[in-house]
């Protein structure tokens, strides 16, 4: 009787601890996929953070539009206002400054010579032909807003010319051109061309600008 008891103990032992191990296995088994999970987790993060690089680049990408201003160039016709300015005569010719203003709201550069010719009658025709270059291009002017620059201008007296050869014409203004400009500008002086391009010699002559209103 007493082996039997032993044997039933011992049995019992053995499926006790049979049932432990099977319940450690499932334990263990149960914990393996939680490594799986912060993997998961890790990966999520790592594929968001191409979206944040790629919005910063994008803003990058527009800011150098805003940045673009400021200066604003050469002076364009549309930048300028034209006056003419006393001057003095000499040997039949009478000199004086074609006054170019700033009216713009930008600083613009101004150099060399404008293009200046004589126009007549209601449709602005041309009279003669126009102001010949003397002397050399001079440096540019920069001129902020309100500021001026001056070329000078030779009127020659056309009362000197032939009057056959002269064939003289009412001039009401000058045509202008700013230097590198394909815009003219119009400013009134009243007096007399000669309509022949082929006269014994020139009725305007131009100087390159300088700066402010008394070139000379």
């Amino acid at each position: 009787m007493v082996r039997v008891r032993i044997s039933q103990v011992g049995l019992a032992a053995g499926v006790a601890a049979l049932a432990c191990t099977v319940a450690a296995c499932g334990a263990a088994n149960t914990a393996g996929p939680q490594p799986s999970t912060t993997t998961s987790t890790a990966a999520s993060s790592t594929t968001e953070s191409p979206a944040s690089t790629s919005a910063t680049t994008t803003v990058q990408q527009g800011a150098p539009p805003v940045a673009q201003s400021g200066d604003g160039g050469l002076c364009k016709s549309s930048d300028l206002k034209l006056s003419i300015g006393q001057g003095d005569a000499g040997a039949g010719t009478v000199y004086r400054p074609l006054v170019f203003t700033n009216v713009s709201d930008h600083t613009c550069t101004i150099q060399g010579f404008p293009g200046v010719s004589y126009v007549g009658g209601a449709d602005g025709h041309q009279v003669g032909q126009p102001a010949v270059r003397v002397g050399a291009k001079g440096p540019a002017v920069t001129l902020n807003k309100g500021q001026t620059a001056s070329a000078a201008i030779g009127f020659v007296n056309v009362q000197n010319f032939d009057t056959v050869t002269c064939q003289p014409q009412p001039v009401r203004g000058l045509r202008v051109y700013p230097p590198q400009e394909t815009a003219s500008l119009f400013v009134d002086m009243s007096t007399t061309g000669c309509g022949n391009d082929k006269i014994p010699g020139d009725q305007l002559t131009v100087k390159s600008i300088v700066k402010g209103s008394n070139a000379q």
